[in-house]
């Protein structure tokens, strides 16, 4: 009896996937909102339908980067305990690691994190490594993460972050990222924050290059030292900044189903990540926000090769290039495209 042929959906769940770009406060399940909603109060339509309309992008709703962005508000009325933000964060591990996610770099805001309560930062950061470490043993997936700071709050706030990043780095912290609303928020007042930052050892990565022009992307590399680029769609409408990134060997944090529901892009089958490989650039596959974005990484390979017309080989290259733009030490690293490029062939 001959064998059935793999379906293309199981095809790309089978796939070992590297994800360089999940944010956590976009990673919570619905059915733990509701559970959340009710233990500790939180005013919500007690109903999965109606919460799903508040924190998830809808089929109707308007593709723009305010009504993205909203979802997060009310997100962040869920961080009610610590024992809430120790579930969420081995959720999001474990959800990473049932869509067969080898290497998971989680970031997370403490700031948006710490603020329902008044949790302080130093708390916040040391309960979301230690479930996160706790989550990544139970389900065999390597985690490394990333604090998060946003472009409309303080420079302040966002050097507190950096130091406890900093402090924290030999227990997993990796990186610091700046993220947030880039259309209304330049990043000048955080220059010197990150190059700070970079100096003592952590890994950069920047929004840029998503709702602000290609531009910024030159700015997150010469003035924010970045290694890596979140988003950068908008990169390939300056060719000299496309010149600086190919050149820099700067890899691309793409997330597909974001960039069309926040409208970066008019639809996803016009998005640029084919024009973006073919300039050259080192482009990452990613998920951005999960819950959200109501997706899974297994979907975002899938839109890549039907919607995208991507080749599976190319896509290949797309998770060899996150595996070796991760931000582990090279010894890990080198592991890890090992142990990757095994599984890919």
């Amino acid at each position: 009896m001959s064998q059935s042929k793999t379906t293309p959906q199981n095809q790309y769940t089978a796939l070992p996937k590297v994800e360089l770009h999940r944010h956590l406060e976009g990673s919570l399940r619905l059915t733990t909102m509701l559970d959340i909603a009710r233990k500790h109060g939180v005013t919500i339509p007690l109903s999965m339908l109606n919460l799903s309309g508040l924190v998830q992008v809808q089929d109707k709703d308007p593709m723009t980067f305010t009504n993205f962005l909203e979802k997060f508000k009310t997100l962040r009325l869920f961080y009610r305990s610590p024992d809430v933000i120790h579930r969420v964060t081995y959720e999001a591990v474990e959800d990473a690691a049932k869509d067969n996610v080898r290497y998971l770099e989680l970031r997370f805001t403490p700031v948006a994190l710490s603020r329902a309560e008044g949790f302080p930062l130093h708390d916040v950061m040391d309960w979301v490594i230690s479930s996160a470490q706790e989550a990544a043993q139970a389900h065999k997936i390597k985690v490394g993460l990333i604090a998060s700071v946003n472009r409309h709050e303080s420079p302040e706030l966002a050097e507190q972050v950096a130091w406890l990043a900093v402090e924290h780095m030999p227990n997993g912290m990796l990186g610091l990222d700046l993220a947030g609303n880039e259309a209304e928020f330049k990043s000048d007042a955080f220059h010197g924050v990150f190059k700070e930052a970079r100096q003592s050892g952590l890994h950069i990565t920047i929004h840029a290059g998503e709702w602000g022009p290609a531009e910024n992307v030159r700015d997150a590399i010469e003035n924010l030292e970045a290694e890596r680029i979140g988003h950068g769609v908008r990169v390939l409408e300056s060719q000299s900044v496309t010149a600086l990134a190919r050149e820099r060997g700067i890899p691309f944090e793409v997330c597909l189903t974001s960039n069309f529901q926040s409208g970066v892009v008019k639809a996803l089958n016009l998005h640029p990540l084919p024009r973006m490989i073919d300039a050259q650039l080192k482009v990452t596959i990613n998920t951005d926000d999960p819950s959200i974005s109501r997706i899974t990484l297994t979907q975002e390979y899938q839109h890549a090769c039907e919607a995208l017309h991507l080749p599976l080989d190319v896509l290949k290259g797309c998770i060899l290039n996150a595996a070796r733009a991760a931000f582990l030490p090279e010894a890990e690293k080198n592991q890890l495209v090992d142990a990757i490029k095994q599984e890919l062939k």
